[in-house]
């Protein structure tokens, strides 16, 4: 059943039972389509804790499963209530999903960069390269790495080894770092392909934004893949192991623009398909379409249904206000970083160490070079220091204040976890993985 924006922005001034009746019948509709299996999508924040409570609540015969994504970036406060609340309210039906590993050997981006280069070197570059430029694949120019190179390699710590989780880490030096919106950055190609896009692709381009987001990538090693290989990928496994046939999910209309025009455009229950049930439809369901973050807490308040002590820390905010955090989500996520008290300069005063952590290792530095490349001739710290670690030291924050530092345009002004567009600049450099 198809909503326009306005019918939405009615049912979310409605009274709160209003709502709850409405995830209710949301809820059952889930149930009676599935032929196989049901699981709730659980994520230790507050609107999946809500939706389990009501599903606990008004459907206590039914039975589920619970699919706790653990991506090994989560908020120390999230993951300890996630697991309590799993064995509490779970018990042998809460079920982690993690990052798979790696099941060869493979090379870490400094390294392919020297395979590369050695290639050009001596004229062999052509051996890994498509017709148009491109690379063939990633494998590829690791095949063509000699084996005195990858003997060195081994001795720098240049090799990540088989049975290494695909972690975070392993995520940014692959592919880069969750910068900016999801609509610029989501790319799937890893940044070693990229690379030889940029520099040995013909293919031409008559778009200014086009050749924009080209510019962008030379100076910035960024990518949102991570969402795919932490989250999504191990709870697709996941829920394939278990036969499942519908997903319970938390969103809301409210927390972003491509999350309205989904809920507009595919109502509480939309279906899909997965690999493992052959012919038979997947479903998902998202029975808090309609609820607000207001809501949310009326329900934990009305009910007494406990949540994360994640949202019980409190910051000072860029107009000196305390706050309290307001979202769950992954550690070093900096999506947001083109907006006033993004993400990461809530982490900075809420969790210092895991700020300084991540910022000093690696992430800081391309924000730094984010700061240099889009400045556009506007005065700021990153074009007069050397290091990350010496803008870290500054107060206040310089990387607290990044969105009055940069330019802004279609790329920089990207909503928080906006769906990405195939139309989008990062859709058009299709490399293989």
């Amino acid at each position: 059943m198809y909503k326009s924006f306005t019918e939405i922005y009615q049912e979310q001034r409605m009274p709160l039972d209003y709502k709850i009746e409405s995830a209710k019948e949301a809820i059952q509709k889930g149930f009676d389509v599935s032929k196989h299996t049901c699981s709730l999508a659980f994520s230790g924040g507050k609107d999946s804790t809500v939706l389990w409570h009501l599903i606990r609540t008004y459907f206590p015969e039914k039975d589920y499963n619970i699919i706790f994504g653990n991506t090994g970036v989560e908020f120390p406060e999230s993951l300890s209530f996630a697991r309590q609340l799993g064995k509490e309210w779970g018990g042998d039906r809460f079920h982690e999903a993690r990052p798979g590993k790696l099941e060869e050997d493979g090379l870490k981006y400094e390294a392919q960069r020297e395979v590369l280069e050695y290639l050009i070197a001596k004229n062999k570059i052509q051996t890994v390269l498509k017709a148009d430029g491109k690379l063939k694949s990633t494998k590829t120019l690791e095949r063509a790495c000699p084996p005195e190179l990858w003997e060195d390699f081994k001795r720098r710590n240049l090799i990540w080894k088989k049975g290494t989780v695909k972690s975070y880490w392993w995520c940014a030096d692959q592919y880069g770092y969750p910068i900016l919106g999801k609509a610029a950055s989501k790319l799937t190609a890893r940044r070693i392909n990229i690379d030889c896009f940029l520099r040995f692709s013909e293919s031409a381009s008559d778009s200014e934004e086009l050749l924009a987001y080209y510019q962008l990538l030379k100076n910035v090693k960024l990518s949102n893949h991570c969402c795919a290989i932490l989250k999504k990928e191990p709870s697709e496994k996941l829920q394939a192991e278990l036969d499942v046939d519908v997903i319970f999910k938390g969103l809301m209309a409210e927390e972003s623009r491509s999350r309205r025009l989904s809920f507009c455009t595919r109502g509480y229950l939309f279906r899909s398909s997965r690999p493992h049930l052959g012919e038979d439809p997947f479903w998902h369901c998202s029975p808090l379409g309609i609820w607000t973050d207001a809501d949310i807490w009326e329900y934990i308040r009305t009910y007494n249904v406990p949540y994360s002590p994640l949202y019980d820390i409190t910051y000072q905010n860029s107009k000196g206000q305390k706050c309290s955090v307001k979202r769950n989500g992954c550690i070093w996520c900096a999506t947001d970083i083109a907006f006033r008290d993004n993400h990461l300069s809530v982490l900075r005063q809420t969790h210092p160490d895991l700020w300084e952590r991540g910022m000093k290792t690696g992430l800081g530095d391309e924000l730094m070079k984010l700061q240099k490349y889009k400045s556009n001739g506007v005065p700021n710290m990153a074009n007069v220091l050397e290091t990350a670690e010496e803008l870290m030291e500054l107060r206040p924050c310089a990387f607290d204040d990044i969105a009055g530092h940069i330019s802004h345009d279609v790329l920089t002004d990207s909503e928080y976890d906006d769906a990405f567009e195939e139309s989008s600049p990062a859709s058009q450099i299709s490399a293989r993985k």
